[in-house]
C-alpha cells in the first residue's frame, strides 16, 4: 500500500523541474531559475541528477553569443512522475 517514493523526484527542486516539464514539454534554464528562485549551481546539479536518471534530456546551444540550456522530459521521466503522483495519492487516501 505504501510504496517507497522515488528518491530522485522526492527532492523539492527536482520535483519542481519535472513538474514544469510535464506541463510544458520543453523549458529553458532561465525560466527554471526565475520560477524556483534557486541558485544556478543548485539547478545545474539537480538537472544533472535528473539527466543521469534518464528523466530529462538537455540541449545546449548558443543564442546571441550566450549559452542557452533547454530541458525536455523523456518517456521514462513521464512514467516516473506518474508513478510518484500515484504513490502520493496512496499516502493521502490509502486503499
Amino acid at each position: 500500500m505504501y510504496n517507497d517514493l522515488d528518491p530522485i523526484l522526492h527532492s523539492q527542486l527536482r520535483l519542481a523541474i519535472v513538474s514544469m516539464l510535464v506541463s510544458s514539454k520543453k523549458v529553458d534554464f532561465t525560466y527554471i531559475k526565475q520560477e524556483t528562485k534557486a541558485a544556478a549551481g543548485n539547478i545545474s546539479l539537480q538537472i544533472k541528477k535528473l539527466q543521469e536518471a534518464g528523466y530529462v534530456e538537455v540541449e545546449k546551444t548558443f543564442q546571441n553569443n550566450y549559452p542557452k540550456t533547454m530541458l525536455s522530459i523523456t518517456e521514462k521521466g513521464i512514467m516516473a512522475f506518474e508513478a510518484y503522483v500515484n504513490s502520493l495519492k496512496n499516502y493521502i487516501e490509502p486503499k
